[in-house]
């Protein structure tokens, strides 16, 4: 048998025979150089409890339990577990989880985790972020993501990439894209480019019924704010005429779009209109 690769993610690819599964966006960390990268941004102290989401194989959760009070790694491949084990095993402060992120009751880890760092995978980076705002433990976040999405989440009103993702993100949190991520990192190299993005709260998560009025506010874009709220579930011409009032008050056009209005602006419209 070959000598086993240094890198703890090629020695796990090897030895537990690992296949990455596109299906699920796998692109695993293979280059240990960027994780002093996601430390220093993430601020990693010893009283941290970190929420890992996509512990693929290990290589930034042992980097993290060896920094932190405890480490929570999600992973939703049962077939990465024994590579999972074999980072975590020797870290008594680390709990696996395997399950969907998505779905997990994140709200009961035990100890709640401050900080979310992670190497999300591609197609639910930003339903993760804006899923853990409602972990009012947390207060810090940084991830890897797709370049467009690290974008969204932090772009400004008036922008292209400025739309739901952009306002419920920053309802909560200060919103950076921090650094780009070279392909090479990862293992299959992806053929899309990623960013280090950083949230860091200075808020609650938006209640779920302002969260309903910004997306139906942004589900026709080419409508005035007003007209799409209208045509929105249980909508009416009431509602439009007020959402035209309340716009005026705030200092805004009656006929108004959604990519207008930051995101305080539009905590601003649903207090009016509630």
């Amino acid at each position: 048998m070959s000598e086993l690769p240094a890198q703890p993610s090629l020695r796990r690819l090897r030895q537990f025979g690992i296949r990455p599964n596109r299906e699920l966006g796998q692109n695993f960390l293979v280059d240990s150089n960027i994780l002093d990268v996601i430390g220093r941004a993430a601020e990693l102290s010893g009283d941290d409890v970190v929420l890992e989401v996509g512990g693929g194989l290990g290589v930034l959760s042992e980097y993290l339990a060896e920094r932190t009070a405890h480490v929570h790694v999600v992973e939703i491949d049962r077939t990465l577990e024994s590579a999972l084990r074999d980072a975590l095993d020797p870290h008594a402060n680390t709990t696996l989880h395997v399950g969907d992120a998505v779905k997990l009751d994140l709200a009961a880890l035990d100890p709640h985790p401050t900080k979310v760092v992670a190497n999300l995978p591609y197609g639910v980076a930003a339903t993760v972020l804006i899923r853990t705002l409602e972990l009012e433990s947390v207060m810090l976040w940084v991830a890897m993501v797709q370049r467009e999405v690290g974008e969204r989440l932090a772009a400004a009103p008036r922008t292209a990439a400025y739309g739901v993702p952009s306002v419920i993100a920053q309802l909560a949190a200060d919103v950076r894209v921090l650094r780009p991520v070279s392909r090479n990192v990862f293992s299959p190299v992806p053929n899309v480019d990623s960013v280090l993005v950083g949230l860091r709260r200075h808020g609650p998560a938006a209640p779920k019924e302002l969260r309903a009025l910004v997306q139906h506010g942004f589900a026709h874009r080419r409508k005035a704010l007003a007209r799409s709220l209208a045509l929105s579930p249980g909508g009416s011409n009431e509602l439009r005429d007020r959402v035209r009032e309340a716009l005026q008050a705030l200092g805004h056009p009656a006929d108004a779009r959604a990519e207008t209005l930051s995101p305080p602006e539009w905590r601003a419209l649903w207090e009016r209109l509630a």
